[in-house]
């Protein structure tokens, strides 16, 4: 009889398992929610750098389409023409990408030694306008 009850106290304590209660903050108005609440820099410069990244996927896709409209020609000078005009426009998209970013890094980083931060190499400094004074 022991030995059955041994056995189910550990079979119950396998499957219920013990629950304590969390201590790890404290009584203040801060709540911890277990990740961080981003706020409105953090968003902006998200959506930043996410339209870069789809400028520069939607450069390479033209540039795929007009190198499959070119092989697709079959030797049409015309459709030739169109195909080599949407990858050239695809490579200057890319260069204006490229260019564009180059010149907010170093504006960024070197002209305004971070202090003005436009959100792609550095995080933006938005100022509060109210102080937080709690310890």
């Amino acid at each position: 009889m022991n030995i059955l009850k041994s056995f189910n106290n550990k079979i119950n304590g396998f499957l219920v398992g013990s629950v304590y209660a969390d201590t790890s903050y404290s009584n203040n108005s801060n709540v911890y929610v277990g990740w961080k609440v981003p706020s409105l820099a953090d968003i902006i410069g998200f959506v930043i750098k996410f339209l870069f990244i789809i400028a520069g996927l939607a450069a390479l896709i033209f540039l795929l389409l007009g190198a499959l409209a070119w092989v697709t020609s079959s030797g049409d000078k015309e459709n030739v023409k169109k195909a080599q005009e949407k990858i050239q426009a695809a490579v200057v998209g890319l260069v204006v990408i490229v260019a564009v970013l180059a010149i907010i890094v170093t504006l960024e980083q070197f002209v305004f030694n971070g202090k003005l931060c436009l959100g792609i190499s550095c995080e933006i400094n938005i100022p509060s306008l109210i102080e937080n004074n709690t310890p």
